[in-house]
């Protein structure tokens, strides 16, 4: 090659280099300039990032809760996402709910102090000081730990089934079922293997007693418990967002699914006020891992205000999960905060929610992560001042200024910035004028969270017993430390961590992972059914073999899992109708009415209009007391924008909809005590109620009218035919 010839190509090249990129096409504004890609060493990080954190999803009677740093227990509230030293007491009449992933599920019945102590990606560490608690895990994923620590032992469980700990005075009762499998190491004492349907009894602490036996038959409250899963689980919505998405449930009860232009599908929730917007109506509470963290006040307000976007469709709000992703990321808020001018000494917070496709800024998180833009967990287009953008763009966040939802009437919201956090501030709505005024904040909140900060409501609270608040218990790891977090916030905390004793460390047991097939896949309760013949085994099928949980018998049909059916499509079918009317669900605010007792439930019949709506699953009663009175439905304002509402599949529609959610739980305490020995007849009766038998003394068994099977009603015994002689 010449030197003429090199010249020529060095020329061309430089030539391409300048040449402008193309333009994308605009919304409404130009797109924000690109930066290049920061250093490897300011990279994100992935710490508190990358885990979805556990959450109460359910409280029945006087449950409190208490965060390091708080002056005193509080009374707790639904869609608290929980972080490590969290701590709940569920009191004398109360039971608490803790989801801990997709499907699985920790409970705590009356007088019962549990908290969380670690939670990693793969690890999750408990913190049981007395009472009663249950461990539903339907599924675990491959390599997760779960570590339940007792004054007497520590337990690890690594598969799937149903696990039950009772905590007294000096003894630790722990049983395994449904295929459950866990390991129990005393203090000083070498490590035990619990089996499915077993029992192990741990009797002191310094030089602990150790009994095996077999497990008794399942209690009143353990049914519960199989009852309450099976209806979380099976949730109508969870078709329509990423598989692992937390509080699905809500959404079938409080509002409806329709498919909009521009956007796919969306939820509208029914029974909010005239004049709401999201981020409105709860406040902001702070988490030692991810910061400022938005609590709302209505049952559905976790999956909409930690996932997802949100958009105005005409005349009302609605929800945009977006395309579907393979897993949820969880954010404590999709928010823009805003700054405004100082007012009277006093400088404004306010906030609007993100709309489709646009980033969010992260407050929360190390330096690299915080402060730049990013759409994790965003399955759709990535949105900047309007303008769709590449999606391997890197965006210099201070061009960012254009944010869609600011720009809609009454979206921002906002309080002064001394009383920000605080649980008696509620957000105001800001005029037009005023929102003009406001720039974005960039990066990390300019706002010290007080004591008030780490407490979600406010009020007096039942508080355990100070001998089971300050217990001592046996653990393979330190609990995790927030006091340096809590110094570097400002907070100096007027009590010392519950418990105040440190933990008795042991040695973490070895997997039991390689001795058996690790379950990964949803396990269903109840019944289970014969081995089948030799010609249908799933080796005959070349399928993987499921050795621990077959398949059930006799189990009454039910809407399956998202795990369990075949995948739907996501765009659900469309309406033939558009603007059909719709059945608005009842209100959030009130609580939901209380279940009729088994015998005395009525069949719900189902209106035209019900036919377009998704499946409405009547949520589980509230502890017994006086019902507060409904507020009439308010009109949905989707119907009279002409959206189509989602048509759901029929046989979907109707199971879900005739399918009662649990009562109440019992109370444990008008329980036989687990410490005494399991007689074989009783192990027989837990065996037969897995089977589908009913236990005695049950009752006779519901059974759904042949319309809500999908049978023929029968016209009434036919008379016998008598052949002539």
């Amino acid at each position: 090659m010449t030197s003429r010839q090199v010249v020529a190509g060095l020329l061309a090249f430089s030539m391409l280099a300048g040449t402008p990129a193309p333009a994308w096409k605009a919304l409404d504004a130009q797109a924000a300039p690109a930066e290049p890609a920061p250093p490897p060493g300011n990279a994100p990080t992935t710490e508190a990032v990358d885990v979805t954190p556990p959450r109460i999803s359910y409280i029945n009677g006087q449950v409190s809760f208490w965060r390091p740093g708080a002056d005193d227990w509080a009374p707790a509230k639904i869609n608290t996402p929980l972080a490590p030293g969290d701590v709940l007491y569920a009191g004398p009449d109360g039971n608490v709910e803790v989801q801990v992933g997709p499907r699985a599920f920790v409970r705590a019945a009356e007088g019962t102090q549990i908290g969380l102590d670690n939670q990693e990606q793969d690890f999750l560490q408990l913190r049981l000081t007395g009472g009663l608690a249950a461990l539903d895990f339907r599924e675990l994923p491959a390599g997760q730990t779960i570590e339940l620590d007792t004054p007497n032992a520590v337990f690890t469980v690594e598969r799937m089934g149903f696990y039950r700990a009772d905590v007294d005075s000096d003894t630790t009762t722990f049983r395994a079922h449904r295929g459950g499998v866990a390991t129990m190491t005393p203090a000083g004492g070498e490590a035990v293997q619990i089996g499915g349907n077993q029992q192990v009894v741990v009797t002191g602490a310094e030089s602990p007693r150790v009994e095996t036996s077999a497990g008794p038959a399942l209690s009143a409250w353990d049914k519960w418990n199989y009852e309450r899963t099976d209806y979380v689980i099976r949730s109508a919505s969870a078709r329509y967002v990423p598989r692992g998405t937390y509080g699905t449930e809500e959404l079938d009860q409080h509002g409806t699914w329709r498919t909009v232009d521009n956007y796919g599908t969306v939820w509208a929730p029914s029974g909010v006020p005239a004049g709401w917007v999201p981020y409105s109506t709860g406040r902001w509470i702070w988490d030692p891992r991810f910061g400022w963290t938005w609590l709302d006040d209505a049952p559905w307000g976790w999956a909409p205000y930690h996932h997802g976007r949100w958009v105005f469709v005409g005349s009302y709000w609605a929800w945009a999960p977006g395309p579907i992703v393979v897993r949820p990321v969880y954010a404590p808020a999709l928010v823009v905060f805003l700054g405004g001018p100082v007012r009277v000494g006093v400088r404004p917070v306010c906030w609007a929610p993100l709309a489709w496709g646009e980033p969010v800024v992260p407050w929360w998180g190390r330096p690299g992560f915080v402060g730049v833009a990013t759409w994790r967990g965003w399955g759709g287009p990535h949105v900047v001042n309007n303008v769709v953008v590449n999606r391997t763009t890197t965006v210099n966040v201070t061009n960012i200024n254009v944010y869609r939802n600011v720009t809609v009437n009454n979206a921002v919201v906002g309080v002064s910035s001394d009383r920000f956090g605080h649980h008696d501030e509620r957000p105001r709505r800001l005029e037009q004028a005023e929102a003009r005024q406001l720039t974005p904040v960039r990066g990390a909140l300019d706002v010290k969270p007080v004591a008030a900060s780490v407490t979600v409501a406010s009020g007096t609270a039942a508080k355990p017993p100070a001998a089971m608040e300050k217990r001592a218990v046996v653990a393979t790891r330190p609990p995790h430390d927030v006091s340096t977090r809590l110094h570097d916030q400002g907070i100096a905390p007027t009590r010392t961590a519950e418990p105040s004793a440190p933990p008795r460390i042991v040695p973490a047991p070895k997997p039991v992972r390689g001795t058996e097939p690790i379950f990964t896949r949803p396990q269903p309760s109840g019944p289970r059914t014969a081995p089948a013949p030799q010609g249908d085994t799933p080796e005959g099928r070349n399928e993987r073999p499921d050795r621990g949980g077959r398949r059930e018998r006799n189990q009454p049909q039910a809407m399956p899992a998202p795990s369990q059916t075949q995948t739907p499509p996501r765009t659900p079918e469309q309406s033939p109708t558009p603007g059909a009317p719709q059945t608005p669900a009842p209100s959030h605010r009130p609580a939901p009415p209380q279940a009729p007792a088994q015998s005395q439930r009525p069949v719900p019949s189902r209106t035209p209009s019900e036919t377009h709506a998704p499946p409405q699953m009547p949520a589980p009663s509230q502890a017994p007391g006086p019902q507060r009175q409904q507020p009439g439905p308010r009109p949905d304002p989707a119907a009279k924008g002409g959206e189509r509402p989602e048509r759901d599949d029929r046989r979907a529609r109707d199971q879900a909809q005739h399918r009662p959610g649990p009562p109440h739980p019992p109370s444990p305490a008008r329980e036989a005590s687990p410490a005494r020995a399991a007689e074989p007849q009783t192990n027989r009766s837990d065996r037969q109620f897995e089977r589908g038998q009913r236990p005695p003394n049950a009752g006779p068994a519901r059974q759904a009218p042949p319309e809500q099977r999908g049978e023929r009603p029968d016209q009434g015994q036919r008379p016998e035919r008598t052949e002539k002689q």
